[in-house]
């Protein structure tokens, strides 16, 4: 098995910005300890950054504090950084290439938000072939309401990793998967 790591959208829009992801607790810290040890075992990581193609997007806007990466991520170790677009890292980005590159079969996806660009990049990477790790402690969410209703950002996550779980990813805490690098 030939392992990448997806850190999807650590950015400052979670944090300072108009979208604070709150659940699970720890959620920065696990998506950390993932980057430090996939360093540690070889495991190619890519880094993705979304932006909004509206350049007056009220969030994440190109080149504003917002669209940055997280400080601590973007310190650490990436050997590539992707931008996108859209919730899927694979479209119109040069993933795809990268992960032939560097020869992986199995995806691990951390980063933010569960039910958007992590679950959406998990699903294209299942319907390209590939064996999804889904990082249930190193991805986060938030409270959600709109016009179709409102969900709590646990029983967004539960359900969201509950789907996964059915037939795309296999749903795996950080530490299991840390045992799995060793």
């Amino acid at each position: 098995m030939s392992r990448a790591l997806l850190v999807i959208d650590v950015q400052q829009e979670y944090f300072s910005g108009a979208l604070p992801v709150t659940y699970p607790v720890g959620h920065l810290d696990q998506i950390l300890r993932v980057m430090d040890e996939a360093k540690q075992a070889g495991v190619p990581t890519a880094v993705i950054r979304h932006h909004q193609a509206d350049p007056e997007s009220p969030i994440f806007r190109l080149n504003s504090e917002a669209w940055q990466l997280h400080p601590e991520v973007e310190k650490r170790h990436r050997d590539v950084l992707i931008d996108k677009q859209l919730p899927g890292s694979f479209t119109n980005t040069n993933l795809a290439e990268w992960l032939k590159k560097v020869d992986a079969d199995t995806v691990a996806i951390a980063g933010y938000m569960t039910q958007m660009c992590c679950d959406t990049t998990a699903r294209q990477a299942f319907h390209r072939g590939y064996k999804v790790e889904f990082l249930r402690d190193a991805t986060g969410t938030l409270d959600v309401a709109n016009e179709a209703g409102s969900v709590t950002a646990q029983q967004l996550q539960d359900s969201i990793l509950v789907s996964q779980q059915m037939f795309i990813s296999e749903v795996i805490a950080t530490d299991a998967w840390l045992e799995r690098l060793r």
